[in-house]
């Protein structure tokens, strides 16, 4: 069955809500930080950094999550997410990005998948709660470690209570969740298609059987049938 493909920047999703470790972490800081650097200058990107941004290495993970995708906060109201979905979409399309129009149209795709996403209320109101989700387990997951880091005397402070790396612990756990999302319904997607040509084949070997059976029973009455004797 067809999973999530990990971009080569990212370890595989496992099943376990912790973070990213290792080398796979340290890779992820670095798109992390571009990505922070790319939303703080999103007022004055041109056509093409919005194209590169993305198409980059890496963006098939990241776009899972329409919030990245328009650049908005998952709690903006509808209208001002279908203006910025209108701004960005003017940037990157083809027709004013002639000399690059196959990225520009991938770009474009992009975006409007995302927006198509958020103005259906209720795939919407998904989204809202893998991102409710994700802050829960992180929330979750740095209060048990405070407690264990007390019941050992050690210090109870933790990274997330830096405001900004509690802000990436979300993001992290959020495209997790976003990319579990995909592959839970890429296998659902595998499954109905499975289902589909498995019912389509029983009909063909019914529709076969009959035919075998009209064909025998006209057969057998001609060979019923008693010669006439003048």
């Amino acid at each position: 069955k067809q999973g999530v493909m990990a971009s080569p920047m990212f370890k595989p999703i496992g099943s376990n809500s912790g973070g990213v470790s290792g080398e796979g972490d340290n890779k992820f800081d670095v798109f992390y930080k571009d990505l922070k650097e790319t939303e703080k200058r999103d007022s004055v990107l041109t056509s093409k950094q919005q194209i590169d941004r993305l198409l980059r290495p890496g963006a098939s993970y990241a776009n899972l999550n329409p919030f990245e995708v328009l650049q908005v906060d998952p709690k903006t109201p509808i209208d001002e997410i279908k203006k910025k979905f209108r701004r960005m979409s003017i940037l990157v399309h083809p027709d004013k990005n002639q000399d690059d129009s196959e990225r520009a149209q991938k770009a474009f795709d992009e975006l409007t998948k995302a927006w198509r996403c958020l103005e259906n209320e209720s795939t919407r109101q998904k989204c809202l709660d893998i991102v409710e989700e994700a802050e829960a387990i992180v929330t979750k997951r740095t209060e048990e470690r405070k407690k264990q880091l007390k019941r050992e005397g050690k210090d109870t402070r933790v990274d997330e209570d830096d405001p900004e790396k509690l802000k990436r612990a979300v993001y992290v756990q959020t495209m997790k969740l976003f990319a579990d999302m995909e592959r839970k319904r890429r296998q659902q997607e595998t499954r109905d298609q499975e289902e589909r040509k498995r019912k389509r084949d029983l009909e063909i070997e019914e529709e076969e059987q009959r035919k075998a059976e009209k064909e025998w029973q006209k057969n057998f009455e001609v060979m019923t049938i008693p010669e006439l004797h003048l």
